[in-house]
């Protein structure tokens, strides 16, 4: 799986471009993934703040991601642009029947696919090294242009989850 992600991301966009991601339920098949396309396109070509239009980007990566960035150096994304951007994301979980919001089901490379797994599993999972310290893990909390491109894929023992779940880095 090619972890490098730099390729798909505007390198015209500031480094502190805002940045959501969301994590549908599945992989979205190649037809979904045109429809996605189209839908993410129409959407950009009409998001505006306060009538201003925002500088924007939206894209399917490893064809499970929505990632959707504003650059805020150009326009601020106010609360109703926001909102505009969730409705997008709410008309994707309706149209292809995937769930889009639910940040309890945590996603990793396992075996050179992704793989999810309920937050409440972690500990079954470790204890018998389905996960490891060394695991890629989608942190999908990051929220900048800059936190995209070097901590959203990032080895579990160098995420969030190490501390909570005591993991030790592999010597």
């Amino acid at each position: 799986m090619n972890t490098n992600i730099a390729e798909f991301i505007p390198e015209d966009f500031d480094a502190s471009s805002r940045v959501w991601i969301y994590q549908s339920s599945r992989l979205f098949s190649m037809g979904e993934a045109f429809e996605l396309e189209s839908m993410m396109n129409k959407f950009l070509q009409s998001w505006n703040t306060h009538g201003t239009p925002v500088k924007g980007y939206a894209n399917l990566l490893y064809g499970q991601f929505v990632i959707l960035m504003a650059d805020e150096s150009a326009t601020y994304v106010s609360g109703c642009s926001t909102d505009s951007s969730v409705r997008l994301i709410k008309e994707i979980e309706e149209k292809f029947n995937v769930t889009m919001f639910d940040r309890q089901m945590l996603a990793f490379v396992i075996k050179d696919k992704i793989q999810l797994l309920p937050l409440q599993q972690i500990p079954y999972a470790v204890q018998n090294n389905f996960i490891t310290p060394g695991t890629l893990y989608f942190n999908n909390l990051v929220a900048t242009k800059a936190d995209l491109l070097s901590k959203w894929l990032v080895p579990v023992k160098d995420s969030w989850l190490a501390k909570k779940f005591k993991l030790e880095a592999e010597v």
